[in-house]
């Protein structure tokens, strides 16, 4: 597979996903306005992780269950445990290390050193996505490998 036909596949996967993170991440920037800087890096963090993983799942799911309307059979338990599962797998350690530490720092500090939040929160979405989407890639890739 061509490194652009592994980019168009990562990017199909995570494009609706991210679609809703950033719109919520940048909604959820509006609370700067109410709360202290840290607050509204963790609050705009979870927000993002809420659109974020339900699209996601709600997708996944839905592709299971297209899959098997093809096959005449309906979705099983096991199969759901399996989707949740890799789920698991794909987006675990790099999800811990992205809520907890480097999407707030780098929600706290980008608008921090730029002076506006809606532009920092951009700038820090961007960074923080490069190194959660490294990390998830590489998990993505060794799944797909094994299965």
């Amino acid at each position: 597979m061509s490194k652009k036909s592994n980019f168009k596949e990562w990017f199909d996967r995570y494009k609706y996903s991210e679609l809703a993170a950033t719109s919520t991440a940048l909604t959820a920037s509006l609370f700067s306005k109410i709360f202290n800087a840290v607050t509204t890096a963790y609050l705009i963090t979870f927000a993002e992780y809420s659109a974020f993983y339900s699209v996601m799942i709600y997708r996944l799911y839905k592709t299971k269950i297209t899959e098997n309307k093809a096959k005449n059979k309906k979705i099983t338990f096991m199969e759901i445990l399996i989707l949740i599962w890799n789920l698991f797998l794909e987006f675990g350690y790099p999800a811990i290390l992205d809520f907890f530490f480097i999407r707030p720092f780098c929600m706290y500090w980008t608008p921090t050193i730029t002076g506006n939040y809606f532009t920092g929160t951009i700038l820090g979405k961007i960074t923080a996505d490069c190194i959660f989407y490294s990390l998830t890639i590489i998990n993505y890739e060794f799944i797909k490998r094994k299965s």
